[in-house]
C-alpha cells in the first residue's frame, strides 16, 4: 500500500507518547510499500516537535533526516534538505522550505517581515528582502 500520512500519525510515530496510537502509526508507516511524505506535513511536524514537546532543534533534524532516509519513503529531498538547513542555522523549517520552493517556481527573492528569516536565507546565499 502507498500512503500520505499526516501530521499527527509522523508524531505518534516518532515521539511514542500514546502506547496504542504510536504502535498502530508505526506498524503502519513499516508495513507501508511507500510512504509519501508531504511537505505541509513535515512543517507541521518540526513546528510540533520543538514548540509542543520542546525537543532540541538537532534531535529533531536527526528525526527528520531518519525519516526521509527509510527504503520506502518518497519526498521532495531538495526542498527538505534546505528546510533542515535553515533549521540547522537557528530558523525556521518551514521558512527554509517556502524560500526553496518559491525559488522553484521561479521567484526571484524570498520576502518577508521576519528578520531572522532574512539574515539566514541570504546567509545562504539566496536574494531575501526584510519587508519594513
Amino acid at each position: 500500500m502507498k500512503v500520505t500520512p499526516d501530521t499527527n500519525v509522523l508524531v505518534r510515530a516518532i515521539v511514542g507518547d500514546d502506547k496504542r496510537q504510536s504502535k498502530v502509526a508505526q506498524t503502519e508507516l513499516a508495513n507501508a510499500d511507500v510512504i509519501a511524505l508531504a511537505l505541509p506535513a513535515l512543517c507541521e511536524l518540526v513546528w510540533v516537535l520543538s514548540r509542543g514537546y520542546k525537543i532540541p532543534t538537532a534531535e529533531i533534524a536527526e528525526a527528520i533526516r531518519r525519516l526521509i532516509n527509510s527504503a520506502n519513503v518518497v519526498v521532495n529531498r531538495p526542498a527538505v534538505e534546505a528546510g533542515l538547513a535553515l533549521l540547522n542555522a537557528g530558523g525556521d523549517f518551514a521558512d527554509g522550505i517556502i524560500a526553496y520552493e518559491g525559488s522553484w517556481l521561479g521567484a526571484e527573492t524570498f520576502i518577508s517581515f521576519d528578520r531572522e528569516a532574512v539574515t539566514l536565507i541570504a546567509a545562504q546565499g539566496a536574494s531575501a528582502r526584510l519587508l519594513a
